[in-house]
C-alpha cells in the first residue's frame, strides 16, 4: 500500500468533507496599486497580471516591489495566503491562484482576492487546478471581453478538504509529478519553438516580393483596399446559431480549419461573412488572431471580415490572401496601428493601405501547397511536437485531478 493511500485508510476512511472556500477560510479583495507603482526595491508585491503570465502554482519571492507609502495603502498576504486573479480575458485563466510562501507580508494589487486559510497553502492552490474546480466557477464568472469572478462567488466553490497529514502528502506527489512536467515541457517547448521560428522564417521568404518574382510571372504590389474591402451587411441574432458565429474570444482555428463553437449573443451588431472571407481579431487581446472562413456565417464588431471584390475573385487563390494576414509582418502592421489605451483596436483604414505582392494564380497556389505541408507539420497537434506536449499535459492533468478527488463523506 502506498504512503497516500496509507494515510487516506488511517485519518479519512469513510471520506473526505467538500467544503466551500468560505468555510475553509476568509476572503479579502485586493487593492492599491498599479504597474506603474513598481520600484527597484522596496516592499514585494504581486500584480494580478503577473499571476497569468508569471507565477505558477507557489512562490516564496517577488519579481516586483512597491514603495512603503504604496505597501500602506494597499491590501496584504500573508505567509500561507493564496492570492486569486479574479480577471483575466477568458474564462479558462480566471481564477488562477498563486500560494504564497515567502516569510513576510506582501502587497497585492487590485482584480485579486486573498485566501486567509489553515490548510496546506500549495494544496490549495493546486485544488484551483483542477476540471472539477473549472466546472464550478463556469457557473459564476460574468462577462465576455474582460471574465470576472466576485470574491463571494469564489467563496461558494467546494473542494475537498483532507487531514493536512494527506494535503502534505498530496503536494509532495504533485510536486515532483509537476518538476518533471515542468522540465520535460520546457524541453519540447523549446524545440517547439525553434520550429515554428524556422516555419515563420520560411514562410517570409517564399510569400516575399523577390521570391514570388523570381518564380515567374508579373508581380504586382496591392493595397488590401485595392482588392476588395470589408463586409459590411447586418445580419441579425435570429439568423445565427453556434455553428455559424464567430465571435473574437474564439477565433482560432482548429486543425480542420473550423473555429470553436461559440454561443450567439442575445444583443449585439452582427456583420454577414462569406465562405473564403479573412476574419481578423480587431481589439486587443485579440489583433493576432485570423481565421479563414470555411462557410458563410456572422461574426460581431470586434472582427473584421475582410472580402475580395468581384474583380479580384477569379485572381486569388484565398489560402494566399490568408498566408499573407497571418504573417508576423502584418501583424506588427497592425499592432503599431492600433488605437486606444485600456483595450487598443485596429485601424481600419490603415489596414487597407497594406500592401501585399500579388503574383499570378499559379504562382499563389504552388505557394498555397508548400505552406499547407509545413503548417501541418509544425502546427497541426495531431503529429509532431504539439501533440507530445499536449499528451503530456493532458497526463499530468489527469494524474492531478486523480490525487484530488475523494470520496465525500456524508455529513452527520
Amino acid at each position: 500500500m502506498s504512503e497516500l493511500n496509507r494515510l487516506i485508510q488511517e485519518l479519512c476512511p469513510e471520506g473526505v468533507p467538500y467544503r466551500a472556500l468560505g468555510e475553509v477560510g476568509t476572503f479579502t479583495r485586493g487593492n492599491g496599486f498599479q504597474k506603474s507603482d513598481f520600484v527597484d526595491s522596496g516592499v514585494g508585491c504581486i500584480h494580478y497580471g503577473q499571476i497569468h503570465t508569471y507565477y505558477r502554482t507557489s512562490t516564496d519571492r517577488t519579481i516586483s516591489f512597491v514603495s512603503e507609502s504604496v505597501a500602506q495603502r494597499s491590501k496584504k498576504a500573508h505567509p500561507g495566503d493564496v492570492i486569486v486573479a479574479i480577471t483575466s480575458e477568458d474564462v479558462d485563466a480566471v481564477c488562477k491562484a498563486v500560494a504564497w510562501l515567502g516569510q513576510y507580508e506582501i502587497a497585492v494589487s487590485g482584480h485579486t482576492c486573498i485566501l486567509h486559510h489553515n490548510e496546506n497553502p500549495r494544496y490549495i492552490a493546486y485544488c484551483f487546478q483542477t476540471k472539477d474546480f473549472a466546472s464550478q466557477k463556469r457557473r459564476y464568472a460574468k462577462g465576455t471581453k474582460v471574465v470576472e469572478m466576485k470574491p463571494d462567488n469564489v467563496a461558494k466553490i467546494k473542494i475537498p478538504v483532507p487531514p493536512l497529514p494527506v494535503q502534505a502528502k498530496i503536494v509532495e506527489i504533485l510536486d515532483k509529478f509537476t518538476q518533471l512536467e515542468a522540465e520535460l515541457e520546457a524541453q519540447l517547448e523549446a524545440e517547439l519553438e525553434a520550429r515554428r521560428k524556422q516555419y515563420e522564417y520560411y514562410r517570409n521568404e517564399l510569400l516575399s516580393f523577390d521570391n514570388l518574382v523570381k518564380r515567374g510571372g508579373v508581380v504586382r504590389l496591392m493595397a488590401l483596399g485595392e482588392i476588395g474591402g470589408y463586409q459590411r451587411t447586418r445580419i441579425s441574432a435570429s439568423e445565427l446559431n453556434e455553428e455559424i458565429y464567430v465571435g473574437v474570444e474564439n477565433l482560432l482555428q482548429d486543425k480542420q480549419g473550423k473555429v470553436n463553437s461559440s454561443c450567439v449573443p442575445a444583443t449585439g451588431n452582427f456583420i454577414r461573412y462569406q465562405k473564403n472571407d479573412v476574419l481578423i481579431g480587431n481589439i486587443r487581446p485579440y489583433l493576432k488572431k485570423i481565421w479563414l472562413a470555411t462557410n458563410d456565417g456572422g461574426t460581431n464588431g470586434d472582427v473584421l471580415a475582410f472580402h475580395l471584390s468581384d474583380d479580384f475573385q477569379s485572381q486569388f487563390n484565398p489560402r494566399f490572401l490568408y498566408y499573407q494576414l497571418s504573417s508576423d509582418k502584418f501583424f506588427d502592421y497592425d499592432t503599431q496601428r492600433s488605437r486606444g489605451a485600456k483595450m487598443p483596436r485596429g485601424d481600419k483604414e490603415a489596414i487597407l493601405q497594406y500592401k501585399i505582392p500579388v503574383p499570378p494564380l499559379a504562382v499563389q497556389s504552388e505557394i498555397v501547397a508548400i505552406l499547407d505541408k509545413f503548417d501541418a507539420l509544425t502546427n497541426d497537434l495531431s503529429q509532431g511536437l504539439p501533440a507530445e506536449l499536449a499528451m503530456r499535459r493532458a497526463q499530468y492533468e489527469y494524474y492531478r485531478d486523480k490525487l484530488l478527488t475523494f470520496s465525500e463523506k456524508e455529513s452527520a
